[in-house]
C-alpha cells in the first residue's frame, strides 16, 4: 500500500465520513482556504490510482467511495509508525509518550486496562 501524502490523507478522512461522494462534496468539507475543483479532482484520480477510492460513474461525473477501510489504514499506518520510528517496539513506543507527557499515568494504566481484555 502507497503512503498518502497530507492533502491525500485529508481528502480519504472526507471520503470516510461521507461514504459515497461527489468531487463537489469533498470541496465543501475542506477549510478555507479551499484548493481550486480542479486540484481536488486530481487528488481523487490520484487516491483512485493508489487503489483507495474507486467510483461509480454517472454520465460524465463519478461518485467515489473508499475501497480501503478507515480501520485497515490506521492498522497499516501505526505499524509503518512502530517499525519505522520504534524499531518495531510497542514498549519504546509508549515510553516515549510518557517520557514526553503525552500520556499521562492513569491513561497509561486505562490503556494497559484495554489491551488485557483483548
Amino acid at each position: 500500500m502507497q503512503d498518502l501524502t497530507k492533502a491525500e490523507e485529508q481528502i480519504m478522512l472526507i471520503i470516510w465520513s461521507k461514504e459515497n461522494c461527489f468531487v463537489k462534496d469533498i470541496l465543501k468539507e475542506i477549510p478555507e482556504p479551499k484548493p481550486a475543483y480542479n486540484t481536488v479532482s486530481t487528488i481523487v484520480r490520484i487516491l483512485e490510482k493508489k487503489k483507495y477510492v474507486s467510483y461509480t460513474a454517472f454520465g460524465k461525473t463519478h461518485q467515489y467511495f473508499a475501497i480501503i477501510d478507515k480501520e485497515e489504514y490506521k492498522s497499516i499506518k501505526a505499524d509503518s509508525l512502530v517499525t519505522n520510528l520504534f524499531g518495531g517496539s510497542i514498549e519504546s513506543m509508549l515510553a516515549f509518550f510518557v517520557k514526553d507527557k503525552k500520556i499521562d499515568v492513569k491513561q497509561m494504566d486505562e490503556l494497559l486496562k484495554e489491551l488485557k481484555n483483548k
